[in-house]
């Protein structure tokens, strides 16, 4: 019993070390469009996603089918996320993580376009403490041509981004647990809920 379940698991992850690939091409401006291709075990494993489309208003004036109305409540306190970007040590576990993931992902004919606001220049200013840096070193790079830009007076996100990536899936899913195992994650989310208590 003892061997078949190390088998595998030992199958389970050689799975996960083989390289995915996949190319992309997707946009959002009033709605998300896109459309991806998926390739594994070096193109044996081909999957042609169909490209999918969000929903938007109707241009006829009506309500959109998917706006939600919240009742405000006075006496409670208004959850305040970005508690955590005044945190250095949270800021600089984030780029770094982005930068493991940057280097980890095999980047071909990359292009990138993101507009960010969160109609507060203060609250866009805190966001962009995390993204400028990052922004800064990416437009830099010569696998990608990368442009992020921060929006200060309006509540915006665009994004339109195409090209090709192979990664592997096992060092995708280390990354990501050392980060969510990190002490500073967490401390920055005890913050947050200290802030919203």
């Amino acid at each position: 019993m003892l061997t078949g379940v190390v088998a595998f698991l030992l199958v389970f992850i050689a799975l996960l070390a083989i390289p995915v690939t996949l190319s992309y091409q997707v946009s959002w401006q009033r709605a998300f469009q896109g459309k991806v291709k998926l390739q594994w075990a070096f193109g044996l494993v081909r999957i042609d996603l169909p490209a999918f489309q969000s929903k938007t208003a109707s241009p006829q004036g009506e309500e959109p089918t998917q706006t939600i109305h919240r009742k405000r409540h006075p006496s409670r306190k208004r959850s305040n996320p970005l508690a955590v970007i005044r945190q250095k040590a949270f800021r600089r576990r984030i780029i770094r993580f982005i930068h493991d993931l940057w280097h980890a992902v095999h980047k071909r004919d990359v292009s990138l376009r993101i507009r960010i606001g969160l109609g507060d220049p203060a609250d866009t200013g805190q966001l962009w403490a995390i993204v400028g840096p990052v922004a800064g070193i990416l437009a830099n790079v010569q696998q990608a041509s990368i442009e992020i830009e921060p929006e200060f007076f309006d509540t915006t996100f665009e994004l339109d981004s195409s090209g090709n990536i192979r990664l592997i899936p096992l060092q995708m899913i280390y990354l990501t647990l050392a980060l969510l195992l990190s002490p500073s994650v967490w401390q920055g989310i005890k913050q947050m809920r200290k802030a919203e208590s």
